[in-house]
């Protein structure tokens, strides 16, 4: 049975992250959009089966879900079909108007729900790695998701750029009302003149045995294109599309490259991942 779920609710995004798929994938072709509809999900995994869950997030490879057409409108359909769960999202928080934000505080409402900003800097350093993020709209939008009552968390991305910040990011996130600070370093290769911070440790991950985040949580990933994968990990291909069941059998003898990548070893994607972790209540 599926305990939790991860939506892609688009593949749309106003931003230019320099190490975002979006922007190093040879396959992403951005001309091409695609919105994720509640009758896709519903078509995906069943009614009974969103009434199962313990939890729904939105947030993906490739889009931002305030970019999502049907973003509000599965957000509503969720609650009304399974009242408590837990219901989230990722976001650079830049787009749409701050009165959007107000009605995602209305529906994401319970103790547990809850919205990531992912805000790398201040003013003058966010936009470095976000690029094409406004930091303005994006403090308005998500002061006014604040202000209207919703559990918002500042995750950051810290390079030598912004590292001089990260106390003066955490120092705003309380002073605006955000329930959580984190900050972590990329795994992923630099390139576009980004370099990593001084003083912060490499996140190397380490060899061993597979142990299957979306197994061990029962969880499930669909795309924008209401591909249903095993992980959003699989999900950032485009082509070879696997199931569960084809990854499980290559564990013992020539474990897929993604899952050996992601989930091996006793340091890997899910864990050891945030050097800072601070709860502002």
């Amino acid at each position: 049975m599926i305990k939790i779920l991860h939506l892609e609710p688009t593949d749309v995004c106003q931003a230019a992250c320099p190490l975002c798929a979006r922007e190093t994938s040879t396959e992403f072709d951005k001309s091409v959009q695609h919105h994720l509809s509640m009758f896709d999900v519903i078509q995906a995994v069943g009614v009974d089966a969103i009434a199962g869950l313990d939890k729904m997030f939105m947030c993906g490879n490739y889009g931002d879900p305030a970019a999502g057409q049907h973003t509000l409108n599965i957000y509503r359909q969720f609650r009304k079909i399974n009242p408590n769960i837990t219901l989230g999202m990722n976001t650079n928080g830049a787009l749409r108007k701050p009165n959007w934000w107000v009605e995602v505080a209305n529906i994401l409402n319970k103790p547990k729900d809850f919205v990531v900003f992912s805000i790398d800097g201040l003013a003058d350093t966010n936009h470095i790695y976000r690029k094409n993020v406004d930091w303005h709209k994006l403090m308005t939008n998500a002061k006014s998701f604040i202000d209207a009552g919703g559990n918002a968390h500042w995750d950051m991305l810290v390079y030598r750029h912004n590292q001089h910040q990260v106390d003066a990011c955490e120092a705003l996130a309380k002073q605006m009302g955000f329930k959580w600070f984190r900050a972590k370093v990329s795994k992923r290769p630099y390139i576009d003149g980004l370099e990593f911070p001084v003083g912060w440790q490499n996140p190397i991950k380490t060899q061993g045995n597979i142990v299957c985040q979306a197994l061990e949580e029962s969880s499930v990933y669909i795309d924008a294109r209401a591909h249903v994968h095993p992980c959003c990990w699989q999900g950032h291909r485009l082509s070879n599309f696997v199931t569960m069941e084809q990854v499980k059998l290559t564990w013992s003898t020539n474990p897929h490259p993604v899952c050996k990548a992601t989930c091996s070893g006793t340091v890997n994607s899910f864990n050891s991942q945030w050097q800072r972790e601070v709860n502002l209540c």
